[in-house]
């Protein structure tokens, strides 16, 4: 710290004790000087200006990736509103069918010769950026992604707009924490400010876009990231509703529960919507290993998808693009009861293609689809039954589409807060908040995680599990050994020559394989060998070292998650 601010920081100091020194002392056994020295140095005011800077940069790309998805949809169909159903039921068939098939053409070329990973990207990758890269991700593959996702969607992909626009904020907010060479503690703050600008401008929601950056992305309501998600927050809903406007996503009438008898079957609802989220997410992974295990080449794979996609939307146009027109038709009580099963059935199948081809999308729009869908249903049986204490089906809409989206994001709060600015209403909040808690827990209970960590999980990323799998994840052997001067040869660990050699351990493996390996054959050292394989060590670690590492990790990560 420079002399000038320390003058100026103790003078300011000294202000303040002037003012209040009879009774500082007598309350707080820290000096002003020293508290005020340490929120300078932890540089707080310049991440609050850097969120400033993200909460601006993230709105605008959200309104840009949405321009360019009407730009897209007025290419296939003639048209970029989001309603765009009853429009469909007038488009030739061949026109239905030919925007997924050529955005699939476009979109497997790209991912198979261009794009690392071969698939777009989403909220699952901003997570393992907050929490394994320091809140670092690739410039580069998060444009593209955001270009193949607007593509995809303009062109009838049944994904939600939503992650993509989480992706893209994250992405352009991390070259700000890059360029001011943040630490990593401040720029996974960073990272998670972008995250809740772009939520609350896609879906005009400031506090739900401060929830999810802190219940998804960061894992922890720390006080020290309060701040920063917020100021972005704000901004990104404040820019959007000034070049969009400010009403809520969905418009609805007064809805009112009839009577406090009806929460059984609220709660009912949540078991429900607990199914259909299940449904949602089986099938994602099913349809993924499928696909996966299909060989031809990666790039018809998208093609092939938008066949089948279009096909389904000749028979269900609802079901094609983000599906916001549906899910007000159904929130509006548009819909009967045999149409609003069909279409959970259809939308869930169209969105497993969509997403296990390889399209690029995201999984919030398709989740409020369904939720609202099997609300509606779940409503017009609760009404036939009971018809003098059940609420209009709407309101079984309103609570389906928030407790359907809690258990698939596994984000059972900020999904509640989210349906609350969607609606504009509060009239439901505790019958949403009821049935949002028994659907997400009976869905971790079945699965045990949300959908973006099962995205993980296929890379063998076990996030969820805590603070302690994230330190055994981001450290990595080659901080940790001691190098040798020169490459030596390997050395025999085990007593018996004839036994297998034992298990390689390269610079690039992370700390949890490393204390594994010397817990499974109770080494204190553990050779590192070279990378290529050529039978040399280059050096050694220690479980000592290791073992401090990891402590000193998990101090560092509980005072992050707690400061």
């Amino acid at each position: 710290m420079g002399k000038q601010q320390t003058d100026w920081l103790k003078r300011a100091a000294d202000r303040l004790k002037g003012l209040f020194h009879p009774f500082f002392n007598m309350f707080f056994d820290r000096p002003i000087e020293e508290n005020l020295r340490e929120f300078w140095a932890e540089r707080h005011v310049v991440v609050w200006l850097a969120a400033l800077a993200a909460g601006i940069i993230a709105a605008y790309g959200t309104i840009a990736f949405r321009l360019a998805i009407a730009g897209v949809q007025f290419l296939w169909i003639g048209t970029g509103r989001e309603a765009i159903t009853s429009l469909l039921y007038e488009t030739p068939w061949w026109q239905v069918m030919a925007g997924p098939v050529a955005a699939g053409l476009l979109v497997g070329l790209v991912i198979d010769f261009w794009l690392p990973g071969k698939r777009p990207r989403g909220v699952a990758q901003v997570i393992e950026a907050a929490h394994l890269n320091s809140g670092r991700m690739p410039f580069r593959e998060g444009l593209v992604s955001a270009g193949l996702a607007a593509v995809s969607l303009g062109a009838g992909a049944s994904a939600g707009r939503e992650g993509p626009a989480v992706h893209l904020g994250a992405t352009l907010t991390s070259k700000i924490a890059t360029y001011l060479k943040l630490p990593p503690d401040m720029s996974r703050v960073l990272l998670a400010s972008g995250v809740a600008a772009a939520v609350s401008a896609s879906f005009n929601a400031p506090l739900a876009g401060v929830l999810f950056a802190h219940e998804v992305i960061l894992a922890h309501y720390a006080l020290r990231a309060f701040v920063p998600t917020t100021i972005a927050s704000v901004v990104g809903t404040a820019i959007v509703r000034f070049h969009i406007g400010d009403q809520p996503a969905f418009s609805l009438p007064d809805y009112v529960i009839m009577s406090y008898w009806e929460f059984p079957a609220f709660a009912l609802l949540g078991v429900v919507c607990a199914v259909v989220a299940i449904s949602f997410m089986m099938s994602s992974f099913v349809a993924d290993h499928i696909v996966g295990k299909i060989r031809i080449p990666l790039w018809m794979k998208p093609a092939i998808g938008g066949l089948l996609i279009g096909a389904i939307g000749l028979l269900f146009p609802e079901v094609l693009g983000v599906g916001y027109e549906a899910t007000d038709n159904a929130l509006k009580q548009n819909y009967g009861l045999w149409l609003l099963i069909a279409l959970v059935a259809a939308k869930i199948i169209a969105t497993a293609i969509t997403l296990a081809a390889r399209f690029g999308g995201g999984v919030f729009s398709p989740s409020l689809y369904l939720g609202a869908m099997a609300g509606g249903a779940f409503g017009i049986v609760a009404a036939s039954i009971s018809p003098g204490l059940a609420s209009e089906h709407g309101v079984y809409a309103i609570v389906g589409m928030g407790a359907v989206a809690a258990a698939v994001l596994g984000a059972p709060l900020s999904s509640t807060i989210m349906v609350f600015e969607l609606i504009g209403t509060y009239e439901v909040a505790v019958a949403l908040l009821l049935a949002n808690s028994i659907s997400t827990a009976l869905t971790q209970a079945v699965i045990g995680k949300s959908f973006f960590h099962w995205q993980l999980e296929q890379r063998h990323l076990h996030l969820h599990e805590g603070p302690h799998r994230r330190v055994l994840l981001s450290l990595h052997v080659r901080d940790l050994m001691t190098w040798y001067d020169t490459p030596r040869p390997q050395p025999d660990l085990e007593e018996d020559s004839e036994s297998p050699r034992p298990p390689r351990l390269v610079p690039g493996d992370n700390l949890g394989k490393a204390l594994g390996l010397m817990e499974s054959r109770e080494l204190s050292t553990y050779p590192v060998s070279h990378p290529d394989d050529s039978g040399m060590i280059v050096g050694e670690i220690t479980e000592k070292r290791a073992l401090r590492a990891f402590n000193d990790a998990l101090i560092m990560a509980t005072r992050e998650e707690h400061h």
